[in-house]
């Protein structure tokens, strides 16, 4: 038998996450939830289940203002949607889970649900497609990897790439400072689309970025063309996994995004990482990639997709992946 109760105290959050929560992701990590919890500040409402042996189910809300739900903790979001991936449900069987969810309040949307989840789950629809590069797969060598594509199709892409190394192309690493550039060149490419227009974003992620650099899991790249900035992305790299979080590019030179993106993939061949996470988000250059896909999931009342019959449905996907 067990008990559901919510729990809403920031602190006794914190050490329920930590006892359940694995620590395999960088978004499964308390401190990089804490650094958009810190300026988005919402009220955090977690469904917790125990038994005898303790707790048995988690599922971590937080009360979102402006679109009159709950979505995942912290409640970080652009364009009212949350932005971290990788969230996880926990349940120790599909009891637990059935009355996890039969405790949540009205009005929840949990985007970003791991395909990885190693407990019973619920089926639910496919929110986004995340794409990632596995290196190991191609045994750490480019050219196995470019023989995936067709010969016209490598050579298209390696000759745009050509085009612009030419140019004159260096690269400068672990830069902080180039933040600001990051910033920059993304709201002045997106505008007000660009999350860090928000200025709750953009202080999570300065945030972020000072947990990072003192675990020395930040990584800059910066790629200049004739020493001027064309473009600028911000990772990390935690247990063998390359994360790419955030970038900006030029628009004074198209198709730079190619250029550091199979950078990136090069530079994770040589150090033998164990995947590069590019996330989600439909950019046309990740399916021309040959990334692999990754889907990520959404369990809401809102839209109606939630469905109780087919608890493996999760795993199974997830093994196919």
């Amino acid at each position: 038998m067990h008990r559901v109760r919510v729990v809403t105290r920031i602190d006794e959050c914190r050490d329920i996450w930590q006892q359940v929560i694995p620590d395999e992701y960088i978004t499964d990590l308390w401190e990089v939830r804490a650094c958009f919890q810190q300026y988005y500040k919402r009220r955090p409402v977690f469904i917790v289940a125990e038994d005898q042996g303790g707790i048995c189910g988690l599922m971590p809300l937080s009360w979102i203002d402006e679109s009159r739900n709950y979505g995942y903790f912290p409640g970080e979001t652009w364009n009212g949607k949350t932005w971290l991936e990788q969230n996880r449900i926990y349940a120790s069987n599909r009891s637990v889970m059935h009355d996890l969810i039969r405790h949540c309040p009205p009005r929840f949307s949990l985007r970003y649900l791991s395909a990885s989840v190693s407990t019973p789950a619920i089926t639910a629809a496919v929110d986004e497609i995340g794409y990632v590069f596995l290196p190991e797969y191609y045994n750490y060598d480019m050219e196995n990897y470019f023989r995936e594509f067709s010969h016209k199709s490598i050579k298209q892409i390696l000759r745009e790439v050509s085009n612009i190394e030419n140019m004159g192309t260096t690269y400068r690493y672990d830069k902080i400072a180039d933040f600001g550039l990051l910033l920059e060149m993304n709201i002045k490419r997106f505008g007000s689309e660009s999350y860090f227009y928000d200025n709750r974003f953009r202080e999570s992620f300065k945030s972020l970025i000072s947990f990072l650099a003192e675990k020395d899991w930040l990584r800059f790249t910066t790629l200049l063309i004739n020493d001027e900035p064309a473009a600028v992305d911000m990772g990390c790299l935690y247990r063998g996994v390359y994360t790419l979080m955030a970038g900006a590019t030029s628009s004074k030179y198209p198709g730079v995004a190619k250029v550091i993106n199979l950078h990136h993939m090069k530079r994770a061949c040589q150090e033998r990482m164990q995947q590069v996470d590019f996330m989600c988000g439909d950019f046309t250059w990740k399916k021309i990639f040959h990334l692999s896909p990754r889907p990520l999931f959404l369990l809401s009342n809102i839209a109606a997709k939630v469905s109780l019959a087919g608890i493996d449905k999760f795993t199974r996907r997830a093994a196919n992946v």
